[in-house]
């Protein structure tokens, strides 16, 4: 059937009114645009911040080399060599060698490796203990949420690095040590944010369905506000990552992280710093992978945020 329009408005319609529309007029009234999810457009939108993406490259490399970059070199990160003390870098030793003619190249990536999984796994416990804590707090509310909003500020107010240092002391330094001492008060941040998110949600028409159909509160928090406050639990997350690593390499620089021969960047900083003037290839290399790192979590965060930000949807 053919399209008409009226040509000349109001009063008795007559038959010479009307006039076929052409084909451009009638690709006019298409919809153009796609129609995009909300994980779609936040995609769209964080391609679209140039230093984000290169935030999210810098890491993907940082990842494969932590992973691969021991595999690269025929040197071990712990095998000293007393004949090639202090070498500056070289075709045989790329990033040269330390005070005890170990590679350096091995041992920064040896230090990459320890230094992300650290980051990752310590914001990963602090993804679990703050997502439960904040969403229980958001979903009861009133008395429920001032008795345990209390706890978590008591917990905050304790210095946080204190806390980390008194842990690492008492028990013997480790990974595993190193990890759980950045928890004991590192979910408290995640589980503000989710107490927030959920408050602003559980009156929402979805949830109070969900709720008048007798779903339980479970169901309601874990299939419906959680995954909804998915943006902003995400960016706290990367942020988080940055924090953990940059307090691990703290406490190695100070003697507290992993023991030898293991590497790790705090710890070659450490050894470095004596003689930094003389031999500052040992300090160059760890401490701008750390400033690298922090720089492209920092920035890659940043787009995440503005990229599930509603307010900057165009």
């Amino acid at each position: 059937m053919a399209d008409y329009t009226v040509e000349h408005g109001a009063g008795d319609l007559k038959p010479e009114q009307f006039r076929k529309l052409d084909r451009k007029e009638k690709a006019g009234d298409k919809i153009v645009r796609p129609s995009l999810s909300s994980w779609q457009d936040a995609w769209r939108r964080l391609r679209a911040n140039r230093l984000a993406m290169v935030g999210l490259v810098i890491l993907i490399l940082l990842s494969f080399m932590a992973i691969f970059g021991q595999m690269m070199t025929p040197h071990d990160y712990a095998t000293n060599n007393l004949d090639q003390t202090n070498l500056p870098p070289s075709s045989e030793h790329w990033f040269g060698t330390d005070d005890l003619g170990r590679d350096m190249f091995a041992r920064t990536w040896m230090g990459a490796s320890i230094s992300l999984r650290v980051g990752l796994f310590a914001a990963l416990i602090d993804l679990l203990i703050g997502v439960l804590y904040g969403g229980i707090m958001g979903y009861f509310g009133g008395r429920v949420d001032e008795v345990m909003s209390r706890f978590s500020e008591v917990l905050y107010s304790i210095p946080h690095m204190l806390i980390v240092i008194l842990m690492v002391v008492v028990f013997e330094p480790s990974m595993t040590t190193i990890i759980l001492a950045l928890t004991i008060t590192g979910w408290i941040n995640m589980s503000w944010i989710v107490r927030g998110q959920i408050m602003q949600l559980k009156n929402q028409e979805y949830a109070l369905a969900s709720r008048s159909l007798g779903a339980s509160m479970p169901r309601i928090l874990f299939r419906h506000l959680i995954p909804n406050a998915s943006g902003p639990i995400i960016v706290t997350l990367t942020l988080t990552v940055p924090s953990a690593i940059f307090s691990e390499a703290f406490l190695s620089f100070l003697g507290l992280g992993v023991s030898s021969p293991a590497a790790s960047w705090g710890t070659m900083i450490s050894d470095a710093i004596s003689a930094w003037d003389v031999y500052p290839w040992r300090m160059i290399f760890p401490a701008g992978l750390i400033s690298l790192t922090m720089f492209a979590f920092n920035v890659f965060g940043d787009g995440l945020r503005d990229a599930f930000d509603p307010k900057m949807k165009k």
